[in-house]
């Protein structure tokens, strides 16, 4: 069952050794105490399943999302397509779902990128704009 509001579970099948509305009420307490608001959703399922799941999700890093408007904005400002631009941010985007982070990582990310970038034919990449 799911949740009209926020956060949902879903089940699978309806166990009949859960109160399906209390899960239901205790994901949206987690909703607003630990997540401060932002809904997930929880799928309880088999064994089998979530093994699958989790074989699948092994092969899937994450989602990126870019804006557009902000892309053709950059590529205004520093001279090259739009094109070009979301190449960069999709780029610097997987580094990041990589596990990368250029606020910390002592310029790992940046050499990455560089190196990447280089490699891909792109134009300067997002942290090398910053450091220039």
């Amino acid at each position: 069952m799911s949740s009209p509001d926020g956060s949902t579970v879903t089940f699978r099948r309806a166990p009949a050794d859960l109160r399906l509305r209390a899960i239901e009420r205790f994901a949206r307490k987690l909703e607003q105490e630990v997540a401060r608001g932002r809904a997930f959703d929880c799928l309880v399922t088999g064994d089998a399943e979530l093994r699958r799941l989790n074989h699948a999700a092994g092969a899937h890093l994450g989602d990126i999302a870019i804006s557009l408007a902000r892309a053709r904005k950059q590529a205004r400002d520093f001279g090259h397509t739009t094109e070009q631009e979301v190449r960069i941010l999709m780029l610097h985007g997987l580094l990041h779902l990589l596990g990368m982070d250029h606020e910390s990582d002592a310029g790992r990310m940046a050499r990455a990128e560089k190196r990447w970038r280089v490699r891909l034919g792109l134009p300067n990449g997002l942290i090398e704009r910053v450091r220039s």
